[in-house]
């Protein structure tokens, strides 16, 4: 059971900043902010969840039937992650590229102390246990210095895991693929990383966060690992009997000049090649959503909408569907996971083909952050635009990738994964 209080905030921003540099005191931190981003499908500006009270870490076998009793048997606000490598507990696929992060395939905690920020008030949730703590927390909350000040990090040198020559021979072996009729459209990745590196991971958030703005932010803090997120994309979410998944499949760079900048976004409004991309991966998620939906409430409400970010500008559909009460929430995810945006079509082929011509394991590049609450509902964002860091093993990464299908241009989707990285660039190379 929980305590609950609600407060009125006089300054929003200076809250969440503070209520952030006070979490960092916690091994386990979740914390999802959406920057005031105006968008229909959202429940809070902000949530932090701290301090875990029961945990659950576990490789992906039998990830998905652990996650299901850990949610059934809390009935609480549980936060954390679905790592991309929880497909092989859905499907006979595996995963055996290199990985430098050592991250857990699925993570969750029933945290201790939750807070939900809506407009100008905040809701703390706290366990009963520590329903005691609230009034000194909100007196330390109100008194939190600024850690992240100081040397952010050594010197970085940010390497290439695929170099451009090797980026294009496994672009046109993908386009091969595709011509021969095993897929019509995969996603790529490739990952850039730095070994014996130290950074700030609460500095680097906030520098990230402040030059891209995205709706689904997060800042990921489970003992020495860290998700530094600047997602602009939701996965899917619960709201009682209403699943909404809102895939992106299409970006263009951002200019300076508003002229420039305007014709750019009527670019990709009308690329042909970006339009199909989008279509095929929202058919994809209508076929995933069908699988718990009620008959005939799969909806798509947006197709290849154009929203704007500070980074880029990015085209975005909105599927939605009805589900039983009865159908339990792990079930829901389980039967869409990995996001389509993020795989491709057909999805088993695409993410076999990824498997082969990819160099590195993704990890929780390209699975989902975020809760499930305590009647069942959910939102996740997909983990991407995102810098991952162990502060133990000092190794950093970040990985981008691009939708191929046949009329892809291997230079222009190297070009486009480019765009994607460079936010995260600029703040690790300072």
């Amino acid at each position: 059971m929980r305590t609950t209080q609600i407060h009125k905030l006089k300054d929003v921003t200076k809250f969440k900043n503070l209520l952030l540099i006070w979490a960092q005191q916690f091994d386990d931190v979740v914390w999802l902010d959406s920057n005031n981003y105006e968008q229909k499908f959202t429940s809070y500006d902000a949530v932090l969840a701290v301090d875990a009270f029961t945990s659950i870490k576990t490789d992906y076998y039998q990830g998905f039937e652990k996650l299901k009793e850990y949610q059934s048997y809390t009935k609480d606000w549980i936060f954390g992650y679905l790592g991309y490598d929880l497909k092989n507990d859905i499907e006979h696929l595996k995963s055996e590229n290199f990985d430098g992060l050592g991250f857990s395939d699925l993570c969750f905690f029933q945290p201790k102390k939750v807070f939900l920020i809506k407009n100008n008030q905040v809701e703390i949730q706290y366990l009963n246990v520590v329903a005691d703590d609230i009034e000194d927390d909100l007196f330390d909350i109100r008194q939190a210095k600024d850690l992240a000040r100081g040397k952010v990090f050594s010197d970085i040198k940010i390497k290439l895991r695929i170099h451009k020559d090797a980026y294009f021979d496994k672009v046109n072996a993908m386009l091969e693929h595709i011509h021969r009729g095993n897929i019509y459209e995969a996603n790529f990745c490739q990952e850039f990383y730095a070994e014996n590196t130290k950074i700030n991971p609460l500095e680097t958030y906030q520098k990230l966060n402040k030059i891209s703005k995205p709706p689904f932010a997060s800042f990921i803090k489970l003992e020495d690992k860290f998700i530094l997120g600047a997602s602009p994309e939701r996965y899917i979410k619960k709201e009682g009997g209403t699943i909404i998944s809102q895939p992106i499949k299409g970006t263009a760079k951002r200019s300076d000049n508003q002229d420039e900048d305007k014709r750019l976004k009527t670019a990709l409004e009308q690329d042909e090649k970006e339009r199909s991309e989008n279509i095929m991966i929202v058919d994809l998620v209508r076929n995933d959503l069908s699988k718990t939906a009620l008959k005939g409430s799969v909806k798509v409400e947006e197709l290849c909408k154009i929203y704007t970010f500070d980074q880029v500008h990015q085209m975005i559909s909105t599927v939605t569907s009805k589900v039983n009460p009865e159908t339990h929430p792990v079930d829901i995810i389980k039967s869409t996971f990995p996001m389509g945006s993020m795989t491709g079509a057909p999805k088993i082929s695409a993410m076999q083909i990824i498997e082969n011509l990819e160099e590195t394991k993704r990890g929780i590049y390209s699975g989902g952050i975020g809760y499930f609450s305590p009647h069942g509902d959910f939102d996740f964002n997909v983990v991407i635009r995102s810098i991952l860091y162990n502060a133990t093993k000092k190794y950093v990464s970040y990985s981008v990738g691009g939708a191929i299908t046949a009329k892809s241009d291997p230079l222009k989707e190297y070009e486009e994964c480019l765009v994607k990285a460079k936010a995260m660039r600029e703040v690790l190379e300072n």
